[in-house]
């Protein structure tokens, strides 16, 4: 589960996420790649840092955690612990990114000046997350049953 969660992960971060039709003639197709891209060439590095840190860095660093939990055969009941406690306080700031390009489809949705689809990179991200989301619960009771 957690290495199709990863696929899906790096694959929806180069597909497109949204597209964009304004006034009726300008179509343009954004993916989180493309518009990390963008915001470091625009020289927005705050809202650089905010995607980069909240869309790739938190969802690879808690899969990779998770990954280690389940692959790392010499962590002892102690290490295994703090590191679960770990990817769990991670786990409350997953869902930002997609709640982030929530509320900026509706935004735009709302003025009327552009029609925005969600797309194909858009779900495979959002799968992804909820795979590790599944996967952390998964991890979580399993280890609540070790402790008893």
């Amino acid at each position: 589960m957690l290495l199709a969660a990863m696929a899906l992960f790096v694959t929806g971060i180069f597909l497109p996420f949204t597209s964009v039709t304004k006034l009726w003639l300008f179509e343009n197709q954004i993916s989180v790649y493309r518009g990390l891209i963008i915001l470091w060439k625009a020289g927005e590095l705050f809202l650089f840092l905010i995607l980069f840190v909240f869309t790739i860095c938190f969802p690879f660093v808690k899969n990779n955690a998770l990954l280690a939990l389940w692959l790392y055969p010499g962590l002892t009941a102690d290490q295994a612990r703090t590191f679960y406690k770990f990817v769990s306080n991670l786990g409350k700031w997953s869902m930002l990114d997609v709640f982030v390009v929530a509320i900026l489809v509706l935004t735009i949705k709302s003025s009327g000046v552009a029609h925005i689809e969600v797309g194909v990179g858009f779900f495979l991200f959002f799968t992804s997350v909820m795979l590790t989301q599944f996967a952390s619960l998964w991890t979580g009771r399993i280890a609540a049953r070790l402790e008893k």
